[in-house]
């Protein structure tokens, strides 16, 4: 029988990598836009260890 098209499977991606990571992005003080990110095969793995080392804004607007 047929597999999943190619619709199918972005749509399952979005919602498995995009959804979750634009929630932690607005959480951490960023633009959740930079979620779709996710998508792109290794620049996803580059951005994850960008996000690790760069001052985020909700941490810095807290006080200590």
């Amino acid at each position: 029988m047929g597999g999943f098209s190619a619709f199918h499977w972005f749509v399952v991606n979005a919602i498995l990598f995009v959804v979750p990571a634009a929630f932690i992005l607005r959480r951490v003080g960023h633009s959740g836009w930079w979620a779709i990110v996710a998508l792109v095969p290794l620049i996803n793995i580059i951005g994850l260890w960008v996000l690790a080392f760069i001052p985020w804004p909700a941490l810095d607007a807290k006080p200590n």
